[in-house]
């Protein structure tokens, strides 16, 4: 369990890093592709991009005139040096240097890095999209849920929750997103930081981290860190354009970006402006409507002699569009910036702003449905939740070398800001009065970021080599806030339900499908952060590496936290390697998590999901939420057994308490009584988040890839990848007794399911690249394993849905007309696949709407055509 501390403050030196926390259990890493490591460069930044070299391993220390000459050199490494020597050869200094965006490769530390040239073969324009084709260990279905889960893509790494997983842009922590996932799915009750509105052509590479993250980043990154970073280059203009649509006719999108470099001054100082355009048209896969209770007078309420009214067979039942890709219009710049101050201080500044708005289709409501004011809609109403999304980033700093200290000082601030609103819909509770459109509210989400990190390379008698020591220390002030939504929008306007069986009763308030935010949901949170690192990396031997990290960080409203990090590398021979690892870390509930509350209406009752620390949730037994506490162990293989094969393989354990949650939907008489005792009327279900669980992931994962340079067939590149994952609750938490006194379950098979079993256990790709000429093609077979999709939580286990493996195929084929213009075609889902069909009476349960499984990590729109076409001078 954390360390706790009443202290707000904390000092970091020898008492952090004796209390560091080393549990844990195996593991992993995707492995490294050839893509050149940018964090290994050694040479002066030039007015073209740089092309790194890869790091050999383990060559010893050849004699004290060469010590003397290393330690000369890492005293006075000048700023225009993208990064110092970090290789493992020779006398050089292991370890991260903070002069660096990158983190550095062929350590103890596993790394993958995907560039921009892979993310581009993906076909993808949206950075997820793109990271998931390429990487087995990343999940992140198309559509991630429905409400407003359907608004921004989340990803999943290593089979755990989106928000596990540390996002960082050039080395610093990117803000979250103030979409709440509030719906169940994939990534239930997550709210992660968003990297869709990143422009896809500003990127250089990206990096997966995973062992010892948390050490060199933070301590919330239990699954890991997604490391993007952006061009730096002097020169060049490049634009892309691109036309897809879907197989079966709809979803046509168009995407346009263009990326400049300018050189500043004559020193190496550097600006990439990129932007970005998409706009996606809707698909639907959604079933003919059918309301079991009572068809066939389900479309209009039967006529008095009961007899179907004839106005049915016009409309059809082609009426509803909940399951499908919603319309989105997403612009998107950035502007990475490096100016030389003097010989050895470089300022810099990396801005990111986003604009989003997205149509996304709820549930429709036919005539014959008590929500619906048919004087308003007489043909029933099929409502839109939408959302306007702007968000922005500022990071700024200097970076410079002083008294042989490499050191980085930067302030980055982030905020998102989102508006929703209904429209195609109705407040019962006003009848023919109602309005049709509701703004229903806000939510935003800031970060402030304060931060000093050093790096020195050291050297040590009794060590073979050059050591290096990374420090830092960092100020963040976290902020989540929802705004109210108008008093329509969640008000009673005292008119009862007008038409059909229940005329005369009491409606439920609040405009269908989703109402606005009450005063009860509008808050705005703050809280102060306070964090310090220490990593140390050294060579007991020529050939083994270790490294030791520790990280203490306190929160004003939580805990005083420390965790650590060990790991360590033995390299065999140049072309063999093993490491190992143990880990911990912590990962707070974010303030969404806390604070958020969410009201789903239905004709007499609603659903809400409460905020954690309400009277209402507290008299349902909640309590204040804690912290996921992780412990991890790793291993693994680094091999190149002839020129041009790599081989990256990796076993791992995760070990998470008090897992983040939300319970069991609770309802009844009881719960009923005692929310309208704790204020909260109307309301027969609730939920809130707790911790109910301690759960254990199992994994690992293989990569392999060779280069084939042919004299007359061109030059292949083929990869193969496997990533094999399993999560488990190894033990429950006590249930609240006022739930045991009900009898109610706490966090039930559904709930359990959703948290374990909503991405695939396991994931192969087969790749190859092959470029001759002019020509060049991409080709990528990967399987998808199964997983588990319950299309209601009261859908009985006998009909939830084992989505069956699934192999996809994606393509494109370029050809270079001129030396600067670029057409390619390709297919994502190249043999039109489609998920596992629900079984009928699944379907049923939700009017006929879910025919696929909306968790499926390829989606349920089957394949998808492109024509693309590029500039480069």
């Amino acid at each position: 369990m954390p360390k706790h501390s009443g202290a707000k403050t904390f000092l970091l030196g020898s008492a952090a890093m004796g209390a560091l926390l080393l549990q844990g259990a195996f593991g992993p890493a995707y492995a490294a592709t050839t893509s050149p490591d940018p964090s290994e460069v050694t040479q002066p930044r030039k007015p073209a991009r740089h092309k790194p070299a890869p790091a050999t391993h383990g060559a010893p220390a050849q004699g004290a005139t060469q010590r003397q000459a290393a330690d000369k050199a890492a005293a006075s490494s000048a700023l225009k040096t993208s990064s110092e020597d970090i290789t493992v050869s020779g006398t050089a200094a292991p370890g991260n240097n903070v002069l660096s965006t990158s983190t550095r490769r062929h350590s103890t530390t596993q790394v993958t890095v995907i560039s921009a040239s892979d993310l581009k073969a993906t076909g993808q324009t949206n950075l997820i999209q793109a990271l998931s084709q390429m990487m087995p260990s990343v999940s992140a279905p198309p559509l991630p849920g429905v409400g407003n889960n359907a608004f921004v893509q989340t990803m999943q790494l290593r089979g755990l929750s989106a928000d596990q997983t540390l996002i960082l842009v050039n080395g610093h922590r990117r803000h979250l997103g103030a979409n709440f996932n509030a719906n169940a799915g994939p990534n239930w009750g997550t709210e992660p930081a968003d990297i869709s509105l990143i422009p896809v052509g500003a990127v250089d590479h990206i990096e997966v981290i995973t062992e010892g993250a948390t050490a060199l980043y933070g301590q919330d990154a239990i699954a890991g860190a997604v490391n993007i970073v952006l061009k730096e280059d002097t020169q060049g203009l490049s634009a892309d354009f691109k036309n897809s649509g879907y197989y079966a006719g709809d979803g046509q999108a168009l995407d346009g970006s263009i990326t400049k470099g300018f050189a500043i001054g004559r020193h190496g100082g550097y600006l990439d402006l990129s932007a970005q355009i998409t706009h996606q048209l809707p698909t639907s896969r959604t079933g003919d409507y059918i309301n079991p209770a009572t068809y066939p007078n389900d479309l209009y309420y039967a006529l008095p002699g009961g007899q179907v009214d004839p106005r049915a067979a016009a409309l059809g039942r082609n009426i509803q569009r909940i399951l499908g890709i919603p319309k989105q219009t997403r612009e998107s710049i950035s502007a990475n910036m490096g100016i030389p101050i003097t010989d050895s201080i470089k300022f810099y500044s990396t801005d990111t702003y986003g604009h989003r708005r997205v149509n996304a289709a709820e549930n429709f409501r036919s005539a014959a449905d008590d929500l619906t004011v048919n004087a308003i809609w007489p043909n029933g109403m099929q409502p839109y939740l939408d959302l306007e999304e702007n968000d922005f980033e500022v990071d700024n700093g200097f970076k410079g070398t002083t008294a042989g200290f490499n050191w980085d000082t930067y302030v980055n601030y982030g905020r998102d800001i989102q508006r929703y609103w209904m429209q195609d819909t109705d407040n019962p509770t006003y009848g023919v009065n109602s309005p049709t459109k509701f703004d229903t509210g806000s939510a935003v989400t800031s970060q402030l970021t304060a931060g000093f990190r050093a790096s020195h390379a050291l050297r040590l008698g009794f060590l073979p080599k050059l050591a290096n020591v990374e420090f830092g220390a960092e100020y963040r002030r976290d902020m989540f806030a929802m705004g109210p939504g108008v008093y329509e929008s969640y008000g009673d306007g005292g008119v009862p339900i007008l038409e059909g069986p229940n005329a005369g009763k009491t409606a439920n308030p609040g405009s269908a499908d989703h109402a606005g935010n009450p005063p009860l949901a509008v808050t705005n949170q703050n809280r102060d952060v306070y964090d310090g690192h220490v990593n140390l990396d050294f060579y007991v031997l020529p050939r083994w590496e270790w490294t030791l990290g520790g990280r203490a960080t306190s929160y004003n409203n939580l805990a005083t936290v420390t965790t650590g990090s060990v790991g360590t590398r033995y390299n065999f021979s140049d072309r063999f390697a093993l490491r190992a690892s143990i880990n911990t870390g912590y990962r707070p509930p974010t303030l969404g998590q806390e604070y958020y509350f969410y009201s789903a209406p239905f004709a007499t009752y609603s659903i809400d999901q409460l905020p954690s620390n309400s009277a209402p949730a507290r008299a349902l037994g909640a309590h204040a939420l804690k912290g996921e506490y992780s412990r991890s162990y790793s291993v693994g293989v680094d091999a190149t057994p002839v020129d041009n094969w790599h081989v990256t393989g990796n076993l791992y354990y995760i070990a998470i308490n008090d897992r983040l949650a939300s319970t069991t939907t609770l309802g009844g008489a009881g719960v009923g009584a005692l929310l309208a005792s704790a204020g909260l009327g109307n309301v027969t279900y609730a939920s809130y988040y707790t911790n109910p669980v301690n759960t254990a992931t199992y994994g690992g994962d293989i990569a392999t890839d060779y280069s084939l340079p042919t004299r007359r067939l061109g030059t292949f590149r083929f990869a193969f990848s496997v990533s094999l994952t399993d999560n488990e609750i190894r033990s429950s938490n006590a249930v609240p007794q006022v739930l045991q006194s009900m009898n109610l379950a706490y966090f039930n098979q559904y709930a359990r399911t959703v948290l374990l079993h909503s991405a695939p256990k396991n994931r192969e790709n087969l790749s190859m690249n092959w470029s001759r000429g002019r020509w060049s093609a991409f080709v990528q077979e990967s399987r998808y394993g199964s997983l588990i999709y319950a299309a209601t939580p009261s859908l009985p286990t006998n009909l939830w849905l084992v989505q069956r493996p699934a192999f996809i195929t994606n393509i494109e084929v370029s050809y270079r007309v001129l030396p600067q213009w670029t057409v390619a075609v390709g297919a994502n889902n190249l043999g039109d696949k489609y998920p596992t069909r629900l079984n009928p009476k699944s379907i049923a349960t939700s009017f006929n709407a879910y025919k696929y499984s909306f968790f499926s990590p390829y989606g349920f729109n089957g394949g998808m055509y492109y024509v693309r076409t590029g500039l480069n001078f």
